[in-house]
C-alpha cells in the first residue's frame, strides 16, 4: 500500500515528496498521515502547570519524579497529547475536535524529541463538513511508542492546507 505522508516539523514545513505534487492541492484520504516533531521544554512545562493547576510534583520537582522511580521531572501527559489537536487545527484550520481516546505507554522528559501523527483511518461528509476518524500516536526520539489513541475530529473540507 503506499502511504501517503505529510510531514511537519516545528522549524521547517513542507509536503513529502514521495507521493504529492506540491503544485496540486492534497486532499486527506484514508491513511494519510500528518506529523510534528516537538521538543517540551522546563518552559513549557510551567506554563501547563499554571494554565493547568496540575502542580504534581512529579512534573517540576526532579527529587519528587526521581524518588518515584523516573529519571526526572515529566512532561504532563496532556501536554504532550496537545500535539494531536493542533496537527489536526494547522492543517484544517476551523476543524472541531469532537473526541479523544488516550492511552500513556512510556514517560516524557523535558528534552525528549517527540513526533505525533495523526492517520485518517475513516472520512464521511455530514452537513457540508466531514467527520474524521484519526489514529493517533507519539513517539519518543522517533521510535519508542509514548501516546496511542484515536480522534474525532469535524472538517470544513479535506483539502489540507499548509502545504
Amino acid at each position: 500500500m503506499l502511504m501517503r505522508s505529510l510531514v511537519f516539523s516545528s522549524k521547517l514545513q513542507y509536503l513529502s515528496l514521495r507521493c504529492f505534487s506540491s503544485a496540486t492541492p492534497h486532499v486527506l484520504k484514508p491513511g494519510d498521515i500528518l506529523r510534528e516533531t516537538r521538543v517540551f521544554t522546563e518552559e513549557d512545562v510551567l506554563h501547563y502547570s499554571k494554565v493547568s493547576h496540575d502542580y504534581n510534583p512529579l512534573h517540576t520537582d526532579a527529587a519528587a519524579a526521581r524518588g518515584v522511580g523516573f529519571e526526572g521531572p515529566l512532561v504532563h501527559g496532556m501536554l504532550v497529547a496537545s500535539l494531536f489537536p493542533h496537527i489536526i487545527s494547522s492543517h484544517f484550520p476551523g476543524a472541531v475536535y469532537v473526541s479523544q481516546s488516550l492511552n500513556f505507554k512510556l514517560p516524557v522528559y523535558v528534552g525528549d524529541q517527540i513526533s505525533g501523527e495523526v492517520q485518517a483511518t475513516n472520512l464521511r461528509e455530514n452537513k457540508n463538513r466531514y467527520l474524521a476518524k484519526f489514529k493517533t500516536r507519539c513517539f519518543k526520539n522517533g521510535e519508542l511508542l509514548v501516546i496511542e489513541g484515536d480522534a474525532m475530529a469535524m472538517l470544513p473540507t479535506l483539502t489540507v492546507e499548509g502545504q
